[in-house]
């Protein structure tokens, strides 16, 4: 059976299905396919793959209707931040107040994103969604992509996008070359309660070893823990007992919130940074993980994967109104050379954080110490960063733009 769209996504986790509902209001035939449905049912205790969300991110499925879905579901704003560095004077603080906002972002598990977005992608009479099922082949033609799923059905379109993820199986089929290396890191990811309230506030202190965040969650004794070290050790701490691994984990955050109690499942992942060279290709385009991954410290990965797939909506939308081929290379170069600069502004914004903050050299500690009093201090830095984390800086496609006062839940 043969099946004929104008696009066809494969991955439909957060980015790919934002994709497909950026499109909603458009005659554009879409196929969406995915290798695995996310389960309906959440457990009281919360997944251990969450996102911080920036205000655009907010923006973005608020204008896709899928905020209601996530509010509905379990999120968790938070009004203020603090950052530190163990055995030092190094200490920032940043507050929503300061900056008249009603939060700083929410903290939300990726499968609610995930399920709040597929709610309204499936009211798309312009969708057609392939789950769970995965791409066997793909071919490029001189006007359109060829799929083959594992069903044995063909799909062709006029532009093939890959949310496919950081080992994008699209990126590899169309030979893309990756910029890559390793941090040296793995994160660590749990729930963990803690004896002393998080009062809604993101912490994160820096050690020698390695950030360790906790993301307060709904639940005012919980928060989602991310702790970046290096592979060894993460592999010794996973191998901890429940009370050996609260211990540890205690120490290494300076017991701010009293005593730790990890909760649930840990898991680790290798922390890598990813960028292709090319985000277009003819016929192709990369979004989210599959054209970037950048380190977790700022928690902004998913915060650029959204943006790229509303960015990438408004080029296809203004390429289709004007009668454009929505799959030429050409055509696509502006979404190329727009998303490719912001990716690489983050990658190296957290590269340069990851350098300076790592090792326990006096000197550094030093000058890392003068540098967060003096951002603290001077007069609209702190302002510039938050706008920055919240997503209010930089070149924003439509979607991401306020439309209208912010309310927190």
């Amino acid at each position: 059976m043969m099946q004929s769209v104008d696009i066809a996504i494969v991955g439909g986790g957060m980015v790919g299905l934002a994709m497909a509902a950026a499109l909603k209001n458009t005659d554009l035939r879409i196929a969406v396919i995915e290798g695995r449905l996310p389960d309906e049912n959440l457990a009281e205790l919360p997944d251990v793959r969450v996102s911080a969300l920036s205000r655009s991110t907010e923006m973005i499925l608020r204008n896709l209707n899928a905020w209601d879905g996530i509010l509905s579901r379990r999120a968790s704003p938070y009004s203020a931040m603090e950052v530190w560095e163990q055995d030092s004077f190094s200490r920032i603080e940043f507050s929503a107040s300061q900056m008249t906002q009603p939060n700083l972002g929410h903290i939300v598990e990726n499968r609610v994103i995930q399920l709040a977005l597929l709610d309204q992608v499936k009211k798309q009479m312009n969708v057609s969604l392939h789950i769970p099922q995965t791409v066997q082949s793909v071919a490029i033609g001189e006007s359109e992509a060829w799929l083959t799923l594992n069903d044995g059905q063909s799909i062709t379109a006029k532009l093939l996008i890959a949310a496919d993820g950081a080992n994008s199986w699209v990126r590899k089929q169309m030979d893309i070359p990756l910029t890559h290396w390793d941090y040296g890191h793995s994160a660590i990811v749990a729930n963990v309660r803690t004896v002393e309230p998080h009062g809604g506030v993101a912490r994160q202190i820096f050690t020698p070893m390695g950030p360790l965040a906790f993301l307060p969650m709904s639940d005012p004794h919980m928060c989602s823990m991310v702790w970046s070290t290096d592979p060894v050790r993460a592999e010794r701490l996973l191998e901890l007992t429940d009370d050996k691994f609260s211990q540890a984990l205690t120490t290494e955050f300076d017991a701010r919130l009293g005593l730790c109690r990890v909760v649930g499942e840990r898991q680790a992942f290798p922390l890598k940074m990813r960028y292709a060279r090319d985000f277009v290709l003819e016929r192709v385009a990369l979004v989210g993980d599959a054209a970037h991954t950048i380190h977790p410290l700022a928690g902004q990965g998913v915060n650029l994967g959204l943006l790229d797939a509303a960015s990438l909506a408004q080029e296809v939308i203004a390429l289709w109104q004007n009668g454009e081929d929505i799959g030429a290379k050409r055509n696509l170069r502006h979404y190329e050379r727009w998303r490719k600069a912001e990716a690489a502004k983050m990658i190296a914004a957290m590269q340069g954080f990851k350098d300076l903050f790592e090792g326990n050299n006096p000197a550094k500690k030093l000058i890392r110490g003068l540098g967060m009093q003096l951002v603290g201090h001077l007069p609209g830095a702190k302002d510039e960063i938050m706008k920055r984390a919240l997503g209010l800086k930089g070149e924003l496609p439509e979607l991401a733009k306020m439309t209208g006062q912010v309310h927190q839940p």
